[in-house]
C-alpha cells in the first residue's frame, strides 16, 4: 500500500486518537470534521491516492480545453493537542462505490504507524425526532469494555442498528484489527435525512470534543443550527403534504382503477 498512502509530515504523536469523516445521512460527519478544520490548527500529514479508489465518469472543459480527471480529495491531517491526546484527522470527501474496505484498512494503516489508540467516527440516525426537538446523542463501540467506559457522557443506546457507509465500516474493519472504535450517532429526522443536518452535527460534537479532550468554540455551528431549522420547516411541511397526498386523492384513484381493471392483477 505504500504507493497509494502519501505521507508528507513525520509529527512525533503522543497517545493519539484517529477521528475520520466520509459523506452520509444529514451530513453529520463532513459538518463536524469541516468545523474541526476551521477552528483548529490542523497541519497537513499526508494523503490516499484517490485514483485508487475512484473512477473518473468525465471530465471539466474550460475554454475549450480538456482538463484531468479530478478525484475525491482524501487526506489526512494532524493536531499537536496541548490539552490532551493528540489528533489524527482523515476526511474524505466521498465514498469509492467498490474498495471501501481497502480503503478502511489504508486509513487505519495510517493511524497504525502514528500510535493511534483508538478510532472514532461520526453519523446520523434517522428516528421519528422532529426538527424542534434536540436531537440526542448515540454511542456504539467496537467491544462492550469501551462501550462501558461511554457511560458518564449519558449516551443513547440501541441494541441493534445499521451504520452504513464507512462511518460505520471502518470500525467493523477496526473491530477486525483489534483496534478499539467509537460511533457517536446524532438523532435525525426520517423526512429531513437528506438536508444537512448541523442541528445532529452540534449534539455530537459536545460530547465528541470531551472525548477528544479538545477545546472548541460551538458559537458558530450553534448559529448555524438555528438558521437550519427553518430548511428543516420547509422540508417538514412538505413532508406533510406529501402524507396527505398519498392518504387521500391518489388511495381514491387507486380504487378506481382496481374496479376497472377486475381480476387482472390477481395471483
Amino acid at each position: 500500500m505504500s504507493d497509494i498512502i502519501k505521507i508528507t509530515a513525520r509529527p512525533k504523536l503522543k497517545a493519539a486518537n484517529l477521528l475520520a469523516a466520509w459523506p452520509g445521512i444529514g451530513n453529520v460527519a463532513m459538518i463536524i470534521a469541516n468545523y474541526l478544520k476551521a477552528k483548529i490548527n490542523f497541519k497537513e500529514l499526508g494523503y490516499l491516492e484517490a485514483s485508487y479508489f475512484f473512477d473518473p465518469i468525465g471530465v471539466l472543459v474550460k475554454d475549450n480545453v480538456v482538463e484531468e480527471p479530478n478525484f475525491p480529495q482524501s487526506d489526512f491531517y494532524y493536531f499537536k493537542n496541548p490539552s490532551g491526546r493528540d489528533l489524527i484527522m482523515f476526511i474524505g470527501d466521498d465514498q469509492p462505490a467498490n474498495k471501501g474496505y481497502e480503503l478502511a484498512h489504508c486509513v487505519l494503516d495510517v493511524g497504525e504507524r502514528f500510535g493511534a489508540e483508538r478510532i472514532y467516527t461520526c453519523a446520523a440516525a434517522m428516528t421519528r425526532i422532529h426538527h424542534t426537538e434536540p436531537p440526542k446523542v448515540w454511542g456504539v463501540a467496537t467491544s462492550h469494555l469501551v462501550t462501558y467506559g461511554l457511560k458518564e457522557y449519558k449516551l443513547e443506546n440501541s441494541s441493534n442498528l445499521q451504520i452504513a457507509g464507512l462511518n460505520g465500516l471502518l470500525l467493523g474493519v477496526a473491530k477486525e484489527r483489534e483496534i478499539d472504535g467509537v460511533c457517536l450517532l446524532g438523532e435525525v429526522p426520517t423526512y429531513a435525512s437528506r438536508v444537512p443536518n448541523p442541528m445532529a452535527a452540534l449534539a455530537v460534537l459536545k460530547v465528541l470534543a470531551g472525548m477528544l479532550e479538545i477545546k472548541i468554540d460551538l458559537a458558530e455551528l450553534a448559529k448555524m443550527a438555528v438558521e437550519a431549522q427553518e430548511r428543516m420547516k420547509q422540508v417538514a411541511a412538505e413532508a406533510m403534504e406529501e402524507y396527505i397526498d398519498y392518504f387521500t386523492e391518489p388511495i381514491w384513484e387507486r380504487g378506481e382503477e382496481e374496479e376497472d381493471e377486475g381480476p387482472q392483477g390477481e395471483n
